[in-house]
């Protein structure tokens, strides 16, 4: 990894950094939002591209906040979800494990069986969580059709005898709980309520992120009570309305 400090972001794709006294361009591996990691005069890691042809001579990895590191590599996610897998930290007696599989329109992550009786089959949707505020972790930080598209997939899963997880990826340490960001996409949080009724299990874990590792480490609660809440007030508000 390389050192260096953010200038700005011209646009999602691109970074523009400085190292060792030079202005260099780097290729940013999270489309979200990132506007509370990415702000001017913030150390960042450099991963170097190895592609003399690439126009970007780095890959934004890693980002300062309150000094420690939050990992922002969008592809990290699913290989350390894969890797708790493998190791036997989500299921016992793992017989198969698929990247990337079909069910009805949506691609998945994962798929997992077991062969234990009664053996199970797992479909697994991953999400990379940067977004911390107050040590409340909030997904999304912006809109995401996909991913609603997604959770409505899931539950039929469900209903067609499938497991269907929803894991947070947590890419930093120091937050207490996960949220839906209401503020960005209510219908986000909402469908997340519809779908833990359905069957959908929810986690969310928080990472352990190292200059050159990134490793998910506690389990961290899911709490879904601000939809309700949100809900109650979108209620009172109509009966205010009403009464107006």
């Amino acid at each position: 990894m390389t050192e260096g400090i953010f200038l700005r972001r011209p646009n999602r794709f691109i970074a523009e950094v400085m190292v060792d006294g030079r202005l260099e361009k780097a290729h940013v591996k999270n489309t979200g939002r990132c506007r509370e990691l990415l702000l001017e005069g913030v150390p960042v890691l450099l991963e170097p591209s190895g592609n003399p042809s690439r126009k970007t001579k780095y890959s934004l990895i890693n980002v300062m906040k309150n000094g420690q590191w939050v990992n922002m590599d969008s592809a990290a996610p699913n290989v350390v979800v894969e890797e708790m897998v493998r190791e036997g930290r989500l299921f016992s007696d793992v017989t198969r494990v698929q990247r990337e599989k079909t069910f009805r329109h949506s691609r998945f992550d994962l798929y997992v069986e077991t062969g234990t009786e009664p053996a199970r089959r797992i479909y697994i949707e991953v999400k990379g969580v940067t977004l911390e505020e107050e040590g409340v972790a909030r997904f999304p930080d912006a809109p995401t059709e996909r991913g609603l598209k997604h959770i409505r997939e899931l539950e039929e899963a469900v209903r067609e005898g499938y497991e269907a997880w929803i894991v947070f990826v947590i890419q930093m340490k120091g937050v207490t709980r996960m949220e839906p960001n209401m503020r960005t996409q209510p219908a986000f949080g909402e469908a997340l309520v519809k779908a833990r009724e359905a069957g959908v299990r929810l986690a969310a874990f928080d990472c352990i992120v190292e200059r050159e590792s990134l490793k998910t480490d506690r389990p961290i609660p899911v709490d879904l009570s601000v939809v309700k809440r949100r809900g109650r007030l979108d209620e009172k508000e109509e009966k205010e309305e009403k009464i107006r």
